[in-house]
């Protein structure tokens, strides 16, 4: 008999089963198999707060495969992914399947290739019951803020509303800023610059003080500046003092979950969870030319910067042959892992770093080979040498002032000849500078005033969110995407460009449980939450006391808000819209329905009229009954083309109707991403193809 394997993703079995042999059986759990009931709290508060776990209704299937799959089998090794969830799931399997927790039956790959699946293999080990401990811990205390803050806000707010533990902190640093922002006074100020030349070269001047090096105070009006420029019109402009040095660049650390996300999201506009989809099919394994099928990067959950030595190794040898021993460091570079980090895993990387991006360019689709370069290439450039920039900074005096530039050359471009990790704000940097010597005299070519405001913090987006609740602690790196995505599909936020924004609900969710349960949507608190929860994984904790503490503050918090707001509702503002309801003349309120936005008149239900947000509206009509089609958001939060004339009509696209007609099987025509058509009918021989839909000439 061979010995059964058990992981939790069908993506993986493939790969790891080449890599084992016919010994071994590989199946799927597919996820998690056991959970919390949906229907009730699912937590005996009595009883030291056990958990009341289910078998998944629709994992029945699967369990039946598995029970008799292991009952034939020569023993059972538990595969499920490296992380504390994984470890969760292995020990629910285990419970199912009647596995004694005394043996060695826990393996744990950190990449999917030979190396990464044979090293597993041959070290097996006992379930680490701290860690279950610690998972159990965050769902259990998960469980009981959900399901008890959500009724509250049924009651409170309004019906089919939510709260999370970790989701409100988030919601309340979004809410927080748009405060600062809403109250921020802008302030006027000038700045003069001047456009000198020397060794007939142009360059950029700032005005930085008065000539005996004393920074100028804020020129707060224009009066202000058009004195000074004036008083400069005529000045001598003459160097002063030349300052030259050496600035050395460092490259960035390899890739960590969150800082995985944030690169993504600024070079790639990914989301959060799209990063982390895209990832998991990275480690799980494709089907590269000449290789078979391989996971391309180690596991992409890890707040860990640690590099192996064998990869180590091997990226220095590539380094060394592609770009030349003067392209690495004279001393190894080691990056330093955070304190509180779990390092049980290594940095994210390339687990083959012979599998350049463009050799596997042709094995991947378009996002995996967008994400994959971005790793590979994040991670050769970390271990690669400085960049040597040479620094100029030249002092010019002009009158009674002094102007200042400063500038810089590329010496030896080091790391950046294959990577330069992007920037949340752009960083000015001057230029290369003419040669100058003290006692110079330059030309002035033009002086100009500049009128300047003081701007507000800017919204978060996306990348400096995760960066935000990552430097503040707020939950674990691989949370950040769902957390970011809940709120946005709970409508408690939402994107305006690529910023982040509150909608009136979520500032009233924000506002009700940040006046009533302070304690418990706290940044430093929920950070402290986090430091228990990873003392209970190191086993320095017990997880039922860190629950009993917890709950003791929650409880009392509750009844008091319980109390305060017996009998009493907190109601959501209507955002007013100067589109006039052409029934009752009164000006039309947005509202939210399950297709997203539409305008509603406020005098309901006296008066019912409602109609799309005009910006929703589409140009094209409804191929289906010609009224006008809207773009609407499902319950999912995907974007969708529906007709306004719902629900008589029930027309429904992802795409753009064209007007025309597939010739292939006569349904309509939609145009999507980037203007390609394609036949809207998902049984249409060309959306089996492949191939660009025709339309139908008559």
């Amino acid at each position: 008999m061979a010995k059964l394997v058990i992981v939790e993703s069908p993506a993986k079995i493939k790969s790891i089963k080449k890599y084992l042999g016919n010994g071994y059986d590989v199946m799927a759990s597919v996820g998690h198999i056991r959970d919390l009931p949906k229907s009730k709290l699912g937590v005996d508060i009595e009883n030291n707060f056990k958990p009341e776990y289910i078998n998944m209704s629709d994992k029945k299937d699967v369990i039946k495969s598995l029970k008799t799959a292991a009952a034939n089998s020569d023993g059972v090794l538990l595969a499920t992914d490296p992380d504390r969830e994984g470890e969760a799931i292995s020990w629910h399997l285990a419970q199912i399947l009647a596995l004694d927790l005394n043996d060695a039956n826990r393996i744990s790959f950190n990449e999917i290739t030979e190396t990464g699946v044979k090293t597993g293999i041959s070290n097996p080990h006992k379930i680490n019951l701290n860690l279950v401990d610690a998972q159990q811990a965050r769902r259990v205390l998960d469980r009981i803020v959900g399901y008890k803050l959500s009724p509250f806000l049924w009651k409170k707010v309004k019906g089919g509303l939510s709260a999370g533990r970790v989701q409100t902190v988030a919601l309340r640093l979004i809410v927080d800023r748009e405060r600062e922002i809403e109250k921020f006074v802008s302030e006027e100020y000038w700045t003069v610059d001047a456009k000198l030349i020397g060794s007939r070269k142009t360059f950029d001047s700032k005005l930085y003080g008065t000539a005996d090096g004393k920074k100028l105070d804020t020129i707060s009006n224009e009066e202000s500046a058009l004195r000074i420029v004036n008083e400069l019109e005529n000045a001598e402009y003459t160097v002063t003092d030349i300052k030259k040095g050496v600035r050395n660049r460092q490259p960035a650390p390899p890739f960590i979950t969150s800082t995985l996300q944030q690169e993504a999201s600024r070079k790639l506009g990914f989301t959060g969870q799209r990063t982390m989809k895209v990832a998991q099919q990275l480690y799980e394994g494709v089907e590269v030319s000449g290789y078979g099928t391989t996971g391309l990067i180690t596991y992409m959950r890890t707040d860990s910067l640690r590099i192996s030595e064998e990869a180590r190794a091997t990226a220095t040898k590539y380094i060394t042959e592609h770009y030349g021993s003067n392209y690495m460091p004279s001393k190894q570079r080691y990056f330093k892992t955070k304190n509180d980090a779990q390092d049980a895993h290594e940095a994210i990387r390339p687990t083959i770093i012979g599998i350049t991006p463009e050799m596997a360019k042709g094995s991947l689709t378009a996002e995996q080979y967008k994400l994959y370069k971005l790793v590979w290439e994040r991670f050769i450039a970390s271990l690669m040498a400085n960049c040597v920039l040479d620094t100029v900074s030249v002092d010019i005096t002009a009158g009674n002032y002094l102007f200042k530039s400063s500038g810089y050359t590329v010496r030896f471009d080091g790391f950046t000849v294959l990577y330069e990790e992007g920037k949340d704000e752009d960083i000015a940097l001057g230029g290369a500078l003419p040669e100058m010597k003290i006692g110079d005299s330059l030309k002035l070519k033009s002086l100009t005033p500049n009128q300047h405001f003081t701007q507000p913090p800017a919204r978060y987006t996306e990348p400096t969110l995760i960066k935000a609740l990552d430097e503040n602690g707020i939950g674990r790196p691989s949370t950040y995407a769902p957390i970011i995505s809940n709120i946005i599909q709970r409508n408690y936020i939402e994107r305006e460009k690529k910023s982040l924004k509150p909608t009136e609900l979520g500032t009233v969710v924000a506002d009700l449980i940040g006046e009533y349960f302070k304690k418990i949507v706290d940044v430093k608190f929920t950070a402290g939450l986090e430091q228990q929860l990873d003392k209970i994984g190191a086993g320095e904790l017990g997880w039922t006391d860190t629950i009993a503490d917890f709950y003791k503050s929650f409880d009392a918090l509750y009844k008091k808000a319980e109390q305060s707001l017996d009998g009493k509702r907190v109601k959501v503002p209507d955002v007013e819209t100067d589109v006039v309801c052409e029934k009752c003349g009164r000006k039309m309120v947005v509202k939210n329905g399950r297709f997203g936005k539409f305008l509603a008149c406020p005098g309901y239900p006296q008066c019912k009229n409602t109609k799309p947000v005009p910006e929703d509206e589409v140009k094209q009509p409804c191929p289906k009954c010609g009224a006008k089609l809207v773009k609407r958001v499902s319950k999912k939060g995907k974007k969708f083309y529906g007709c306004s004339n719902y629900p008589q009509c029930d027309f429904a696209s992802s795409g753009i109707p064209t007007g025309e007609k597939c010739s292939e099987c006569g349904s309509y025509i939609v145009s999507g991403i980037r203007g390609r058509k394609y036949c809207m009918n998902s049984e249409c021989p060309t959306r089996k193809t492949g191939k660009m839909a025709k339309t139908d000439e008559k």
